[in-house]
């Protein structure tokens, strides 16, 4: 549900970094609830946004640290949402620039929140980041604060050390400063109406229901897009309502939340479930896959555990994959 908290024109004023499918989405609800929204980003959003009550736009790219300082300042931003980042495929594609905008770009957000007295910001993380610990951690739903080690339980690819790298900096401006920060865990995201999937998940159920559509034979034998065992989802409508709860939470004193629908998906059922909705595929599957989904070493031994975010931010998930498949394709 939505909350509505008008005191004047607009409620609060939120800076969303990012205007790829979460900034976007993030920015329809914020505008439905009656907050004033400033979008930014090195390249311009969809013009669908442009429709939003109380939705501007701006350029700005978050490596240019002293403009952020002062677009916030400027602007008198309450709340900050920080969804700019590059993907897994990009930083495999490019890693220094990756590495640039993933972990300067966040520590200038909250360097921003720093000087200014931001009262929130919500960054975005990964339930990858535990992906390396797969192989140890029990067969019970995972807890945020699950334990790794150091070396051995390494993230395995640099999006997720990002994403975890960006945790910790977030619990550092808390510790150190003050700066009230959340970082939200998502599952492999799904849904927004882009022209070209950007991500892993994005990319593989587009494969999935063009080849539904079609009735062309698709073998799936990219690795990334194969798993052994259960995965889990979570639909770009649920993870805007989970930063919503972030951004309005009284007391998030554990700071990192996992945001996924807790069923679990292997992946036949998952061609099946896109063939129930889409119609009959072709699919030639990997036999017994040993791998997690997207290329990890180890399969998923449970699910993320969302009992925190019950708890704390008061947020469940509406959307399960069969609404996603539904809505976004």
């Amino acid at each position: 549900c939505l909350s509505y908290r008008l005191s004047g024109p607009f409620a609060l004023k939120v800076l969303i970094t990012g205007a790829g499918l979460i900034g976007c989405e993030t920015a329809r609800l914020l505008s439905l609830r009656g907050d004033e929204v400033l979008l930014v980003d090195v390249r311009v959003p969809p013009e669908n946004v442009f429709d939003l009550r109380g939705v501007t736009y701006e350029n700005l790219d978050v490596l240019e640290a002293a403009a952020v300082v002062d677009l916030v300042n400027e602007r008198k931003i309450d709340r900050i949402v920080h969804t700019a980042a590059i993907l897994s495929n990009g930083m495999r594609a490019d890693p220094i620039r990756g590495l640039h905008v993933n972990l300067m770009g966040t520590a200038h957000v909250l360097e921003a929140a720093r000087q200014t007295g931001v009262q929130r910001v919500v960054t975005i993380s990964s339930t990858t980041v535990l992906y390396s610990g797969f192989s140890s951690l029990p067969p019970v739903p995972i807890p945020e604060d699950a334990a790794l080690h150091l070396v051995s339980d390494r993230p395995r690819s640099l999006y997720a050390m990002t994403k975890l790298t960006n945790e910790y900096l977030g619990h550092l401006y808390t510790d150190l400063y003050g700066v009230s920060h959340v970082a939200l865990r998502f599952a492999a995201v799904l849904g927004g109406h882009a022209e070209v999937q950007t991500s892993v998940p994005g990319q593989m159920f587009d494969l999935l229901v063009s080849a539904a559509k079609s009735g062309d034979l698709l073998v799936l034998d990219n690795p990334l897009y194969q798993w052994g065992g259960n995965e889990e989802f979570v639909d770009l409508r649920d993870c805007a309502r989970a930063i919503l709860a972030a951004l309005d939470a009284d007391a998030p004193d554990l700071g990192v939340y996992n945001i996924a629908h807790p069923k679990l998906w292997t992946l036949e059922e998952t061609v099946a479930e896109v063939a129930r909705i889409h119609g009959a595929i072709d699919c030639r599957l990997p036999r017994n896959p040993t791998t997690g989904f997207a290329g990890f070493p180890h399969r998923r031994p449970a699910g993320s555990s969302v009992l925190a975010a019950n708890a704390e931010l008061g947020f469940t998930c509406d959307y399960d994959l069969s609404d996603t498949l539904g809505h976004w394709w």
